[in-house]
């Protein structure tokens, strides 16, 4: 695939692209898929699972491989074919299991076992947040409840999300730095009051997915978009980072700009003035 010399336009899902209903409003679908059919390069970059990122953004015609999982993996979105990834080995994720027990934090675990990617998570350990998220899943063939800690530790894990009340998770978070083969994102659950600590790779960051993915596609120049902490290593990458109006403080201090929010389709309207592309 030739494309030397464009850009590539990379935007993060919840909270950026996706409205306060965690879906994409028709303006910002129609105006991406005409500025696709133009020739714009567009992916986005998700802490989400492929399954999970292609319900929500369904309707969107994205012909070029998406980040996922905070850059733990490139994947063909049309094909689901994996073209990078990055792994936890089997003392890693050992020593990481032992972490959050020894906490008592009982994670959604996300592996690959017996040949299919699986999340498992031990049942009678949910609190109200990870019901919530467990009933947003309720389709999705991927998850599935274990009874022993055992059970949970099977398999070739590569992501871990914790989800609870900031306390709970805190302690397990202030060890981050004994563990420098892993990366600790710790934040607020966007439009709830429970937080998520979410464990992955070192080099599984949006900004090395975008590294690879800006040499697999020969492109010269990124410009990213986002709203939350796990975004900036994605701006540090990028040759120019959008913000949203609703984003975190943290990620407007070093955004190039500030664009309108979620609920205002701000990247849609961005690309359309700036692209020099036209959705017609």
């Amino acid at each position: 695939m030739e494309i030397c010399g464009k850009t590539l336009y990379v935007s993060d899902l919840d909270g950026t692209l996706l409205n306060r209903k965690e879906r994409l409003s028709s303006f910002t679908a129609e105006t991406l898929n005409g500025l696709i059919r133009a020739g714009m390069l567009f992916t986005y970059a998700t802490a989400r699972s492929l399954s999970s990122a292609s319900i929500v953004t369904k309707g969107l015609q994205v012909d070029f491989p998406v980040i996922v999982y905070n850059g733990a993996f490139i994947r063909s979105a049309a094909t689901g074919k994996v073209l990078s990834s990055q792994a936890f080995s089997e003392k890693e994720q050992d020593l990481l299991f032992g972490l959050l027990e020894e906490n008592g934090v009982f994670p959604f675990a996300y592996k690959f076992l017996d040949g299919r990617e699986q999340v498992h998570w031990m049942r009678e350990c949910e609190n109200e947040g990870s019901l919530r998220y467990l009933a947003s899943r309720k389709n999705d063939p991927r998850m599935g409840e274990v009874l022993s800690l055992e059970k949970l530790r099977q398999g070739d894990v590569f992501y871990f999300t914790c989800i609870g009340e900031r306390e709970e998770l805190l302690p397990v978070y202030a060890r981050k730095d004994e563990f420098p083969f892993a990366r600790f994102i710790f934040q607020q659950e966007i439009y709830r009051p429970e937080y998520w600590l979410e464990i992955m790779p070192a080099q599984a960051t949006k900004a090395h997915g975008v590294e690879r993915l800006k040499k697999l596609l020969g492109c010269s120049r990124v410009v990213a978009f986002g709203d939350a902490v796990n975004d900036i290593p994605l701006f540090q990458a990028a040759d120019e980072g959008y913000a949203v109006e609703n984003a975190a403080p943290q990620l407007k201090e070093i955004a190039t700009g500030i664009i309108p929010s979620n609920e205002e389709d701000g990247v849609a309207r961005w690309l359309i003035r700036h692209s020099g592309f036209s959705p017609l």
